[in-house]
């Protein structure tokens, strides 16, 4: 397998992404990818955190009254 991440190969598919979506919609690509990975980088970072948010205040259910069909 060798070198996988040189630069010739990351050049190779910048190319062939801009061939693909074109140059008008990579950024936007781009874009959606960076928020992407920065909601998974905060949804792991804040896990244990936020079920221990979650277990310190419980929600308590409505009480609606049921309504016959």
């Amino acid at each position: 397998m060798g070198e996988l991440l040189t630069p010739t190969h990351l050049i190779l598919v910048l190319v062939v992404a801009l061939l693909v979506f074109g140059p008008k919609k990579l950024p936007e690509l781009g874009k959606g990818l960076g928020e992407g990975l920065k909601g998974f980088k905060d949804g792991i970072k804040g896990g244990p955190e936020a079920t221990k948010q979650q277990d310190a205040a419980p929600v308590q259910p409505k009480n609606e009254p049921i309504q016959p069909s």
